[in-house]
């Protein structure tokens, strides 16, 4: 029992793999779902879902029914960090949220403060960036 008690205890107090700002929320409280309309729109409190363990707010009913039925599609990569930091250098590194491009059907998210827009820079050279930051990814992060 005690060692069952000391696993449970050691996966509570694991960092999760999710950026999320001080309520809680991934992509700094932004609808994930906004995203693939062109709009990003920051979420309401009140259309709230969670998936592995970390939460999302939608604009409307729509988008949370709509992430609900396929949360893989609309979660970001690299639980919503900072793509091309995850690629450059393997760390999880904040993201404005209005910074953003979809690949292939997938949100990136990236950093963009102090007049350095990462968003810019992974654009240059994205398909290279994007296996760096896939293998950091799964490396680091995804035992």
């Amino acid at each position: 029992m005690l060692k069952l008690i000391w696993i449970v205890a050691i996966l509570f107090v694991q960092d999760s793999n999710w950026n999320t700002n001080k309520n809680g929320v991934v992509a700094d409280g932004y609808d994930v779902v906004s995203y693939f309309d062109g709009i990003p729109k920051e979420g309401k409190e009140q259309f709230v879902s969670e998936y592995l363990g970390a939460k999302f707010y939608f604009q409307n009913q729509n988008n949370l029914k709509k992430f609900e039925e396929k949360p893989e599609k609309y979660a970001p990569a690299y639980g919503g960090w900072c793509a091309y930091a995850m690629a450059e250098s393997g760390e999880k590194v904040s993201i404005d949220a209005e910074s953003y491009t979809i690949t292939d059907g997938k949100l990136y998210l990236f950093y963009n403060r102090f007049g350095k827009n990462t968003l810019k820079s992974w654009q240059e050279n994205e398909s290279e960036l994007l296996k760096k930051s896939e293998i950091n990814w799964q490396t680091k992060y995804q035992h």
